[in-house]
């Protein structure tokens, strides 16, 4: 994967994480334990720091950037959707941050709250704990139910469980020329929120 020091700072990474093959971490960026890094995803530790805490993800395509001396941060089970971007911010135990967000310099995600997916939250806005913010800018819309905290804890477990899978079998390989005959698929309880709640309800 591709991994660069910098500046004397090494990328670190526990191993007990996932960091895909053509994710990029740069200098002073920390992966902790149980993480998961999704393939192009970029950790740009070549200002400020820019760190996972234990049992985080970071999906797809997202971007972890910072000025020099500050810190881009997500928590413990923090939660980051497709294409986030996340510059110089903290993201806090148990956030969501929704597909393509937006989070800027100094916001303040708090402790289980959900972020819209393309929602932009502008610089040293602090949201509050356990609350739905969407919008640009992003404004509280309500607080969130015990169901949609459920519903992400179980989803993060499900990207904790995937690191492990990852580790234990992802290959590069050649690609089949034909579906197979009864070709598998992966089976999971992990539903869309609107499904989780008519399911739940």
């Amino acid at each position: 994967m591709p991994i660069y020091a910098l500046n004397g700072l090494t990328p670190v990474v526990d191993p007990t994480a996932f960091v895909h093959p053509t994710a990029v971490l740069i200098g002073d960026a920390i992966v902790g334990a149980n993480c998961y890094v999704g393939p192009g995803a970029s950790m740009r530790g070549d200002f400020g720091r820019v760190q996972l805490l234990d049992g985080a993800n970071l999906q797809d395509n997202c971007v972890m950037h910072s000025f020099p001396g500050r810190i881009a941060l997500v928590e413990t089970n923090g939660h980051i959707g497709h294409g986030a971007i996340l510059h110089g911010c903290t993201v806090g135990r148990d956030a969501l941050v929704g597909m393509q967000a937006v989070i800027m310099d100094d916001a303040v995600i708090g402790e289980g709250a959900f972020v819209a997916a393309m929602s932009f939250v502008k610089s040293k806005e602090q949201v509050p704990p356990r609350v739905l913010v969407a919008g640009i800018p992003a404004r509280v819309l309500r607080e969130l139910s015990e169901q949609e905290m459920a519903w992400k804890r179980r989803g993060t477990e499900e990207y904790q469980e995937l690191a492990r899978r990852c580790l234990d079998g992802l290959r590069e390989c050649a690609p089949l020329r034909a579906i197979e005959p009864d070709r598998p698929q992966n089976v999971s309880d992990v539903r869309p929120l609107g499904e989780y709640r008519s399911r739940t309800s």
